[in-house]
This record gives C-alpha cells, sequence and structure tokens, in this order.
C-alpha cells in the first residue's frame, strides 16, 4: 500500500506534539471521499495545535492541518468524481478528523467544495480557511449595510493571514482601508497589499472613554481582548465590528453605551460550519469579486518538515501573511 508523509500530532506528557510521520491510506479516519493533497496552509489554530500552545487536537493522534486542495483520488459519493479538483476547510478537521498535512486526505462528502474556476489548487490554500473567514466576514458586513461611502475601515493585527487578505480584498471592493498594527517594520507592506494609511496599536490603547469620538464605518479585528473593546468605543454611527480571532485575550470588557447609543453592531464570524450553500457562494465570490489581488506579496511557501519553525514564528507574532505548505 501506498506510504506518503503526514504531520501528526501525539499526545506527549498531556499536551500535543506534532512529528513528521509515514502512513498509509487506511491508518486514516473514515470519509467518502480520498483527496490527493497539493497544499495546505498554515493557520493560528495550526499553530496552536502542531505544538501544543492551544487545545485544539480533541483525539490523539491526529494528522494536523485544518485546510486542504488537492484532486479527488476516489469517492464513493455520486457528487465528486476521480480527478476533480477540490477544496476542503474547517469542521473537524485537525480536531477530530485527520487533516491536511499529509499527502493523502479522507474526508466525508459533505465537507468537499469543488474548486472554483478562475482559482487553482495554490491559489485555494493561499486564501485557505484565514481567506474563507475574511471573505465570510465582509459577505456578513455587507449584509449589515456595509458600504464603500459610509467611511473608514479598520483592520486590526493587520500583517496576519487573515487581516491580510481582508486588506487586500477590501482595497479591491472600494474601500478606504487603515490598517492597525504593532510591526513598525510592516507599514510599507501592509500599503503594499492596499491599506490607505497605517497606524500602530496606540490608536486604540488611548481609547479608553466609554465613547470615543467616531473613527470607523466598519472594522475587522482579529485580535479580541482591549483591543476589540477599544473597538467598539471608537465606531461610528451604526458602526460594523467581526469578530474572527483571540490573538489578543478572550476577554471582552466594555460598556453597552456603544450598542444602545450609536448601534454599533458586533458581529460574530463562525468560519468552521458555515452552511454549504453560503461556503460555496464565499468561495465563488473568492474566484471573482473577492479575488485576492496581492497575493505574490502576501504568501510565503513551506514544506511539511518546516513547519515547527514556522508554528514558533507564529505564535511568538514573527510571521505575517499567508503561509502555503507545499505537499504533493
Amino acid at each position: 500500500m501506498e506510504k506518503f508523509s503526514a504531520y501528526r500530532i501525539f499526545e506527549e506528557n498531556g499536551r500535543g506534539r506534532g512529528r513528521l510521520v509515514e502512513m498509509t491510506l487506511d491508518e486514516l479516519d473514515t470519509g467518502e471521499v480520498v483527496i490527493r493533497s497539493a497544499y495546505s496552509s498554515v493557520n493560528f489554530k495550526d499553530a496552536l495545535s502542531g505544538t501544543g500552545a492551544g487545545k485544539i487536537v480533541r483525539r490523539y493522534p491526529c494528522v494536523g492541518g485544518i485546510d486542504c486542495s488537492g484532486t479527488v483520488v476516489s469517492s464513493s459519493d455520486s457528487r465528486f468524481k476521480a480527478g476533480d479538483e477540490v477544496i476542503c476547510t474547517s469542521y473537524d478537521l485537525a480536531m477530530t478528523h485527520d487533516g491536511g498535512y499529509a499527502g493523502m486526505v479522507r474526508v466525508p462528502a459533505d465537507w468537499v467544495v469543488p474548486l472554483p474556476q478562475g482559482l487553482t489548487l495554490f491559489d485555494a490554500m493561499a486564501i485557505g480557511t484565514a481567506g474563507y473567514t475574511s471573505a465570510l466576514a465582509i459577505q456578513l458586513l455587507e449584509h449589515n449595510g456595509m458600504a464603500p461611502g459610509n467611511g473608514k475601515v479598520l483592520v486590526n493585527g493587520a500583517t496576519g493571514g487573515c487581516a491580510s487578505i481582508a486588506i487586500d480584498m477590501l482595497a479591491g471592493l472600494g474601500y478606504r482601508v487603515t490598517a492597525i498594527t504593532g510591526k513598525a517594520a510592516e507599514h510599507d507592506y501592509l500599503k503594499r497589499i492596499g491599506a490607505s494609511e497605517v497606524l500602530g496599536r496606540e490608536a486604540l490603547a488611548a481609547a479608553t472613554r466609554p465613547l470615543e469620538k467616531g473613527l470607523w464605518a466598519a472594522a475587522f479585528d482579529s485580535v479580541g481582548g482591549e483591543q476589540l473593546a477599544a473597538l467598539t468605543r471608537t465606531m461610528q454611527q451604526h458602526g460594523l465590528i467581526a469578530s474572527f480571532g483571540n490573538a489578543g485575550g478572550i476577554e471582552l470588557h466594555t460598556t453597552v453605551l456603544p450598542f444602545i447609543l450609536r448601534g454599533v453592531r458586533l458581529i460574530g464570524v463562525d468560519s468552521a460550519y458555515t452552511p454549504m450553500q453560503i461556503r460555496r457562494g464565499v468561495w465563488q465570490r473568492l474566484a471573482t469579486d473577492l479575488k485576492p489581488q496581492h497575493l505574490k506579496h502576501i504568501v510565503q511557501t513551506v514544506t511539511l518538515d518546516q513547519l515547527p519553525g514556522i508554528f514558533e514564528k507564529m505564535l511568538k507574532q514573527q510571521s505575517r501573511g499567508r503561509i502555503v505548505v507545499a505537499i504533493g
């Protein structure tokens, strides 16, 4: 039986630790669709699980990688056939089901999305779970009235994967994007991918009163904690906030005043269990009007054996943009 490389996470001394191993198909979890993986990507969730820094994996051992793109090898579900190019992101990948960091991936058919025309398998993972999350956030805020003419849009934690793709997409739609980052050396990078202006974290740190001057028509936040609380205080009337991360903490300490006096709306973005009809629609947009235009500036490519070093850099906030893992 064919052997392939996989980055598998084992439980060691009560926490997860990943390492490169050889596997065969019969060692993978069950599913109707077998995919020869071409690419995966590195998300913050992957760094947490691969190092044991967060309790992401719920069953050991488990192949890491919360997304993948590749070509169907076999399928017992009539919706897919050998040779189809497909995407699989989130659901229970790399938590209770073997994930995308492997030469072969076997998943339930209900998790699989056909690769939209206009995207390559590489593009799909350059966007990946992070870019899909950002696109879903844009769509949710659009449904709530976000439009380019309403005012500036802030993107917090701007050098991260979700945020970098969000900046690119928002700029492509005609929004005036303000990027917030604590990395002074990355201002040129953020402007190159579409930010109109770049501010340091101190722009939010100064927002301490229950209501500050309204600055932003919309905001995209992957940080959480005190910075998200500051955003609630600095939104314009009827401002919209998309929350999809907690790199800065899970607690939210604010008041009800932004919500009852300004009508601010805080919208949570759960990309893991999006209904398939919406999921396919978002991926179609990622191949058309939301297709990122600056991936060459945002993406770097690594191999499976480089993952441990990449995880450490991500957790130390020393990485930027998107990281694609070349597998096939």
